[in-house]
């Protein structure tokens, strides 16, 4: 069933699939090249409007959800969430990465890098929580971001969101093939083409990868329970592996092994942690599946939070049994645990591990797939991405059209790119987006369209400013590997100041209905500040890739997307006016809150 706007306001449905001018530029601004000619002509004041112009949650909640046709099945509990939070997150991350950042980055003292990784998840998940009760659509970030700071900046992170997702997905399904190989007593190379003629980092064609991406797509698109299902049981099973890994391993450590526990340092400790927060993304996908929950209030809090804190502490423990079990600079970077056990003489035992690991890697990324494709839904639904992807199957109500679409991005990603490559700039992407969350949870609990007074806006402004600018001042001066401590004296202070005077002075205009993160400012001021200090511990290489990607962005938005969300906006708007009048309440007014 197709989905466009009428023009004025009303949602039109269309039996069947097509792939018609109308499934993808249903808006005026496209209608003809003289239409499009005016709407470039107006494109300053069209991004002057997108740039100011706040969503409605009730308009998140009614008129966006409609332009899927059909609605998605509410039969998710907190029992399914905890399950996909388990199983979105254990994956590629503990049994690659760690062997990797072990040996190179941060050495014994990995285990300090996933508590700091695992600390500024936490505080993420709090951010998330609250939006997730407050605001239950397929959106995620993306609708959170649209109620609270704007059209533009959600546009930029929902470009952001789409490539986390691909990587993500691209990086675990990689690593699926070196941990297949492991099991199969061959080296991972020996199952990829490697073709001389491309770059290195992109030259290891991967065609397991594939496969294995094409498989979970086909299962994603036939019911978001049955995936449910289907993943808590894997993880059931992963989590077994995951604690046999943990016994048999402590019983052949040698506490010798982490005598050189900091053998690279604070800043390699730090390092590693942007690299393996990677471990630790995936939770997000869980907010996108509030649309699909039974009762939000209660079950994405047990789910989301829940699932965190088990993750962390598994991590941790994992990290600590690899360290005892070989010295860091034996650790094999790509499959760390299966070959520490044949080293410590239990070579039947690297079987179990790398079954273990294809369990988890397949649950992250059949969670990741269920996760992206509700956003790209969502995204869709605003059209700054052509409304064909919006589309509900009316049988399965599953996103059938987003699922085959992102999963296609991500097979040809996964196909040719390397994974450290697919690590670092993943990093960049959700740190990027956690911050922004945890900046619009600032803004959704201090101001208000038409309560809030200008002073207090004022300040509010002028306190986040500060809190961003003496994060970025901190992460700054470290990633420049100066040695003097005076800037760190200043900057620090700095942003306790800018948290203290927004506690201080700044009256909270919103109170949270059904659940709400503790310790408002503090706690999204310390997620910010950690998000942007991790950032400054990636690699200018990932940076410069992450700016031509934005950049990317923003030429679709100009010429596509700003035009496409203008039109799609009155006619939402249109729609939201129509609702109110139905219902015999006062017209609210067309742009803000």
């Amino acid at each position: 069933m197709a989905v466009g706007s009428d023009g004025g306001g009303g949602v039109v449905r269309r039996r069947g699939c097509s792939c018609s001018k109308e499934d993808f530029f249903p808006e005026e601004s496209f209608s003809s090249w003289a239409a499009y000619g005016r709407a470039l002509r107006s494109t300053g004041h069209r991004l002057a409007d997108r740039l100011t112009s706040r969503s409605l949650e009730a308009t998140e909640l009614h008129e966006v959800r409609a332009r899927s046709g059909a609605d998605m099945k509410r039969d998710l509990t907190w029992w399914d969430l905890a399950w996909f939070g388990v199983g979105a997150v254990i994956g590629a991350g503990i049994f690659v990465l760690t062997g990797q950042e072990a040996k190179e980055v941060a050495g014994p003292a990995v285990v300090l890098s996933y508590v700091v990784s695992g600390v500024s998840a936490m505080l993420s998940v709090f951010c998330y929580t609250e939006f997730a009760v407050e605001i239950p659509v397929a959106g995620g970030s993306f609708a959170y971001l649209r109620v609270e700071l704007g059209d533009f900046m959600a546009f930029v992170g929902a470009g952001n969101i789409l490539l986390e997702y691909c990587i993500g997905g691209a990086a675990v399904a990689r690593a699926w093939t070196s941990y297949f190989a492991t099991l199969l007593n061959q080296e991972p190379d020996r199952f990829r083409i490697h073709a001389t003629s491309l770059h290195e980092d992109y030259s290891r064609l991967d065609p397991i990868a594939v496969v294995v991406i094409v498989l979970i797509c086909a299962f994603a698109v036939i019911s978001t329970k049955g995936s449910s299902r289907f993943n808590y049981i894997l993880s059931i099973v992963h989590i077994g592996v995951i604690l046999f890994i943990i016994v048999a391993g402590l019983t052949k450590a040698d506490t010798a092994n982490m005598r050189d526990f900091t053998h690279f340092g604070a800043r390699g400790i730090f390092a590693a942690s942007a690299v393996l927060f990677f471990a630790y993304i995936g939770f997000d996908a869980v907010s996108t599946m509030a649309e699909e929950t039974k009762n939000p209030a209660r079950d994405i809090p047990i789910g989301l939070v829940g699932s965190m804190a088990i993750t962390t502490g598994l991590y941790c423990v994992l990290a600590v049994t690899l360290c005892l079990m070989v010295p860091f600079a034996e650790i094999d970077k790509d499959a760390p645990f299966s070959v520490a056990f044949s080293q410590r003489g239990m070579n039947w035992a690297k079987y179990i591990v790398a079954f273990g690991a294809l369990k988890g890697m397949t649950t992250v990324l059949l969670v990741s797939a269920v996760g992206q494709a509700r956003y790209l839904t969502h995204i869709a639904r605003t059209h700054m991405m052509p409304p064909w992807l919006a589309q509900v199957h009316p049988t399965t109500g599953t996103p059938v059209n987003a699922t085959v679409v992102m999963l296609f991005a991500t097979a040809v990603i996964a196909f040719f790119t390397d994974l450290g490559i697919l690590s670092n700039l993943l990093s960049i992407s959700t740190l990027f987006i956690f911050m922004l969350v945890a900046v619009s949870l600032l803004v959704r609990r201090y101001y208000v369209t038409g309560e809030t007074t200008a002073a207090n806006r004022n300040k509010l402004v002028v306190c986040i400013v500060a809190i961003l600018l003496s994060s970025i001042a901190t992460a700054t001066y470290w990633g420049l590997d100066r040695k003097s401590w005076v800037p760190y004296a200043v900057t620090v202070p700095a942003w306790l100041v800018s948290t203290a005077c927004l506690w201080a002075f700044v009256p909270q205009a919103r109170t949270p209905k059904l659940w709400g993160t503790p310790l408002v400012p503090w706690l999204p001021s310390v997620s910010i500040a950690m998000n942007i200090f991790l950032l400054g511990s990636i690699d200018a290489k990932s940076f410069e890739r992450f700016g031509f990607w934005t950049a990317g962005l923003l030429v679709y938005y100009i010429f596509i997307g700003l035009h496409a969300s203008y039109d799609e906006s009155k006619a939402l708007a249109a729609e939201a006016a129509a609702r109110k009048v139905e219902d015999g309440q006062v017209l609210p007014p067309t742009n803000g809150k």
